[in-house]
Order: C-alpha cells, then structure tokens, then sequence
C-alpha cells in the first residue's frame, strides 16, 4: 500500500481495534431507522388479494414524465384500481406534487384512473403531498383519514406504513412488486438513506411543508350515492 495512505492508518493494536469498533458502532446506527421501519410495518404488508377492506386508499405519487405518470406510478394506480374494482376500498386518495403549475401530480393520477373506469366522485386529490410524511400527516389531519390502505412499490412500502402509522393512521401497506431492473435498484438504494429522514420525522413529528385547513373531499365522496 502507498505510503500516503498508511500513514493515516492506526499505528498500535489498541487504536485499530477502537477503529474497527467505530466502524462497527457506526453502522449499526446507520442500520436502526431501517430496523426501526421494519419493525413498524410488520405485520402490517399485504396483496390485494388479502389486505383489509378499508373505505380509503392513500396512493402516492411517483413523478411524471411529458405530463403523464411514469410506468412506476402508472403501476400503483393499476393497483389502486384493482383494489376499487374489487370492493376492498371506496375512495382514492391521490397525493402528490403540486408546488409549480406546469407540474401536477395529482391530476394526471385522477385522469389516469378515469381512463380505466374509477368514477370521478370516488377520487380525492391531495395537491401537497411533497413527501411521504406530508402525505401521511396531511391523510390524517387534512382529510380525516384514520384508516387506509396505502399503495406504493415494495421498496417503499415499509417506509411508508411505518410513517403514515406515526402520524395516526392505522394503515395497510400493498406494494407494487418490479423487475429487478434500474430503477428498480435505484429506489432500493434511496431507501437506505430515506431511512435515516422518515425516523427523524416519526421522532420530530415536524408539520407537513404545507397544512393548510380541514377538507371534507374524503368525506363527502363516502356520504355520496357514488360513495356507497
């Protein structure tokens, strides 16, 4: 080995070993908020087939692309609809980001359902739903959901029942499975370190970036004849 670099190296048995117990000390915190998320969600991952039957599905957003949702949103959306189709929930939640005009999540989600026959009045847009603490706080305080099924790809799932069951809804995860491609990987590998974000959220519990007052979108799609 070069010499520039052994010289940073432990001289004495007795600094390398407290080296390698940094190292070890190091990655066991860096290893507890995704224990921690597992910990939180077990139990609690389901199919479509199995999931409870809950009045609402929270169905997160995940980017678009010319105005039209990626293939990994359009695949939580077939899911959503499935669930509607098949009576496991009533109303689709739809939450994503609306921060700019030339970007809405939440609209292309509605038009993509409406295209595979959900019925309009059945779903609810969420145009703040920046992250998923955002989400799942604004679910809870915003729409007065306390009971959901929440529909997101496998890599998310756990992260997402773990927070939403922190900001006090009593929450169903379906994730959406993919092939091991890229993206796939990708999303995997973000989770390592979203991990770290969504357990300061659950112990901070910090305000979503925008509350905003009560909506009764929810409610009223369930008081509807289109509801029943």
């Amino acid at each position: 080995m070069p010499a520039r670099f052994t010289r940073w190296l432990p001289r004495t048995v007795r600094a390398r070993r407290r080296a390698v117990q940094a190292v070890m000390a190091g990655a066991v915190l860096a290893l507890l908020p995704a224990t921690w998320m597992h910990t939180a969600a077990a139990g609690r991952l389901r199919t479509t087939a199995d999931v409870p039957a809950r009045d609402v599905a929270v169905v997160f957003g995940a980017g678009l692309w010319k105005g039209r949702p990626t293939p990994y949103l359009a695949h939580r959306l077939d899911t959503a609809a499935e669930l509607y189709r098949t009576g496991k929930v009533r109303v689709l939640l739809v939450t994503g980001d609306n921060s700019r005009t030339a970007y809405d999540e939440p609209s292309a989600m509605r038009a993509y359902l409406t295209e595979r026959g959900v019925p309009d009045g059945r779903i609810v847009s969420d145009y703040a739903g920046f992250d998923t603490w955002d989400s799942c706080v604004r679910a809870r305080k915003v729409f007065g959901v306390d009971r959901a099924v929440l529909v997101t790809q496998d890599f998310h799932v756990e992260r997402a029942v773990a927070l939403c069951g922190r900001a006090g809804v009593d929450a169903y995860g379906v994730g959406v499975a993919e092939p091991r491609d890229r993206t796939w990987y990708y999303g995997t590998t973000r989770e390592v370190f979203a991990a770290g974000k969504a357990a300061l959220d659950a112990g901070l519990r910090p305000d979503p970036h925008f509350l905003g007052p009560e909506e009764k979108g929810v409610t009223e799609a369930l008081a509807s004849p289109l509801g029943r």
